[in-house]
């Protein structure tokens, strides 16, 4: 190969992903719908942001109404309620526990009820203990994910 020829196909190479992998669509904008005065959802938001999602945050003055309409269970609401993808990220959702929901139509979302301390937002402690709930299509929930402390 030619000196030409290989930078030629390098530079094809290099734009390649930026011009198609990466083109984002509105589906792959995280969109976080957050109360104005909550200073923990934005951490939470901002650690997405940082992992490389496109974060889009939205203030709401009425939550409750969001989180009924795409199904999140009113006893496992948490402070604030994202959507990725078509499904729900309701609460303190761990990195982990979203990128492993891409692979899991049969859910409409993940949930960390309440406010855990040590949770993504909440202190970011590696010793934090909780569970992400999965919320099927159909309402039913069971636990997706178990956070522990890693040892």
């Amino acid at each position: 190969m030619k000196r030409r020829e290989f930078i030629v196909a390098l530079a094809a190479t290099a734009t390649f992903p930026v011009t198609t992998a990466f083109a984002a669509t509105n589906a792959d904008i995280l969109t976080v719908h957050k109360d104005p005065n909550c200073g923990c959802c934005s951490l939470w938001a901002d650690a997405y942001e940082k992992a490389g999602y496109r974060v889009e945050i939205v203030e709401e003055g009425d939550l409750l109404a969001i989180k009924q309409k795409l199904g999140v269970p009113l006893d496992m609401q948490g402070c604030h309620t994202a959507v990725y993808r078509g499904q729900f990220l309701e609460g303190h959702v761990p990195l982990e526990a979203t990128r492993m929901l891409e692979s899991r139509t049969d859910l409409a979302g993940l949930v960390v009820p309440g406010m855990p301390a040590g949770s993504l937002g909440m202190g970011d402690d590696p010793s934090a203990t909780y569970d992400v709930i999965g919320v099927g299509k159909d309402g039913r929930t069971s636990v997706f994910l178990e956070v522990r402390p890693k040892i």
